[in-house]
Order: C-alpha cells, then structure tokens, then sequence
C-alpha cells in the first residue's frame, strides 16, 4: 500500500497504525515521489492526499488510471460535494474527509480491498455489442482487447450484470457496489465513455426514467444455479 501526503506527522501515523494491522507501506511526501514509485513498484491501494504542494492529488490520480487500476482512496481536508466529485470523476474508488478517525480509515481500506477480491461463483461471460465482460474477474474486453476499468466502474458494471436489462435504482446500485449514491451517476458516465460509441445517445447502459438505470446484454453462457 502506498500513503501519500505532505504532513510527516500524518505519514508516519498512518505508516505506524496501517503495519501494526498487517500492511506493508511506502510512503511518498508529493507526486514526482510517486511517480518515481510507479516505476519502480506495484501497490493494492494508495491513500492519497488531495492538497498538496505542486501537482495535487487530483491530478496525480488521474495519472494513476492512465496505466492502472489499482483503488484510490482520496483524503480532502474540505470535504466539499464539488471536490469529491471531481475526485470520483478522476477515477478515484472512495474518499474521506480530515479530520478522521485512523479507525475509520482503517475499515474503508479493508471494504476496498474485499470488493476488489469479491468474486462471482460462475463463469459466465455476458456480451453487448463488441463488448464482453467477465463478472467473475471485472474483465471487460472488446476488439482490440481488454479496456481498464476502475475497481469502482467493474462493481457498478458486475452489480448491473447480475440481471441484464432489469433497471437497478441508484439506490440499489449505491448500496450493492458500497458507493455513495450521488456518485452512481458519475461512475455511469465514465462507463457509458469507455463502452458507447455515443455516450449521449447509450445503447447498451441506458437510463430508464424513473427507475434508474439498465444494461441491456446477455450471457453467453446462463448461470448454471439460473
């Protein structure tokens, strides 16, 4: 795991309280550092923080989904409904407001990292269009190969597999991929931009008014328990 921010106190608060809980840390003080990092080593998550001098993480999070997939949790000392979307519009997975309680912190890692190792008990594959995804794996492949998705767009996606073309709420949605629900319609967009070739005009991930939203798909194999 990788903790990035520029206050030492907090970096080496959370280095200490993040191993005595069984993780391996790296720690990084600004961007160029974790650039460097990159190059270097593969994470499971980074903490990273949003104010920091130079590039800040806003922006070093949209480097991170350049080439990766790996769950970003963002920490924001303001904590603004503004600034989390657009954290969450970079590719960020989750975000949490300073102050905080280590504990807290704690947990939400712990719930990414489960949601990134949850795995579906077939082997189905489900297909729209040019696309085929494995919910097994959060594998979405097309014709010229696989696309890089998120941990947070795979859940939205398998959660919107388990019943194709049934409309899911936001609520649902919200609640099966542990997303906050403001943050569906956002996760939507980045996925409608990867998928649609109109992302205006979705043929596959459509809104139904009223409802919320569906993708219209299906298996290649049905589910043997089905």
């Amino acid at each position: 795991m990788l903790i990035v921010d520029d206050d030492d106190r907090i970096r080496s608060l959370l280095k200490t309280y993040l191993s005595k809980h069984g993780y391996r840390l790296s720690t990084a003080a600004n961007a160029a550092r974790v650039r460097r990092l990159f190059k270097a080593m593969a994470f499971d998550l980074v903490v990273l923080d949003i104010m920091m001098p130079g590039e800040d993480g806003i922006s070093l999070t949209r480097f991170i989904r350049e080439t990766s997939t790996i769950p970003v949790l963002l920490l924001t000392a303001r904590g603004a409904p503004d600034e989390r979307i657009e954290g969450l519009r970079a590719g960020a997975d989750d975000y949490l407001s300073k102050p905080f309680e280590p504990e807290e912190l704690l947990l939400r890692i712990g719930a990414i990292l489960r949601r990134q190792n949850t795995h579906f008990n077939d082997g189905s594959m489900l297909c729209f269009g040019p696309w085929c995804f494995m919910p097994s794996t959060g594998e979405l492949t097309g014709a010229e190969g696989r696309v890089s998705l998120t941990d947070s767009e795979a859940r939205l996606l398998a959660a919107l597999a388990r019943r194709p073309g049934e409309a899911f709420s936001r609520e649902d949605l919200s609640r099966d991929t542990a997303a906050v629900e403001r943050s569906v319609d956002v996760q939507i967009a980045r996925l409608r931009r990867k998928i649609e070739e109109n992302p205006r005009f979705p043929q596959f991930l459509q809104t139904v008014r009223g409802a919320g939203y569906r993708l219209l798909a299906q298996y290649a194999a049905e589910p043997s328990d089905v």
